[in-house]
């Protein structure tokens, strides 16, 4: 693998009919957003080769409208990644190391955000990044990374659907 994309699902409703955590759905924003995000990604030339994506209705549907842009792409659904942990996410990308190319992980807040922070940080990213990367990661953001021969992550930007202009950043 060169190149890793940690992903969060697009905005999404509150609560589900059902009740139910992981039957939330994407919003008429969030959808917008996923689209967009998946041309900003392509355009930029960041097509995953696999994408491990949360069995939850929003990431399916992030997974979904981001997808549009891609082509061909090998899709996993993980159950492993709903509310996955930072080490439930990092041991997925591990065994997926050569497997792709490109990796793309769709999955949700805290455990996408903090591993993006913990892999800045191993890494020695620039106070400036992490200052960025600490405020938060929006919904329908993706968060970069080239990765080396041993396997290290190294920052290769942050994008949010507000900055090319979608939703507002939350």
């Amino acid at each position: 693998m060169h190149r890793l994309i940690l992903m969060r699902h697009a905005k999404t409703e509150r609560t589900a009919v059902s009740g139910l955590d992981r039957d939330r759905a994407l919003t008429p924003r969030g959808l917008d957003d996923g689209i967009l995000m998946g041309r900003v990604l392509a355009d930029k030339g960041l097509r995953p080769d696999l994408a491990l994506v949360s069995p939850a209705v929003r990431t399916r549907q992030s997974w979904d409208a981001v997808h549009e842009a891609m082509g061909d792409v090998e899709v996993r659904i993980e159950p492993r990644l709903y509310d996955a942990s930072t080490h439930t996410i990092r041991q997925l990308v591990q065994d997926a190391e050569e497997q792709a190319g490109c990796l793309l992980v769709m999955a949700h807040n805290p455990g996408v955000h903090t591993l993006a922070l913990e892999y800045l940080t191993e890494s020695a990213a620039s106070p400036s990044i992490l200052d960025r990367m600490a405020g938060g990661f929006p919904t329908g953001a993706a968060a970069v990374f080239e990765v080396d021969v041993a396997g290290r992550c190294a920052y290769d930007g942050f994008l949010t659907p507000k900055a090319f202009g979608g939703g507002a950043d939350e």
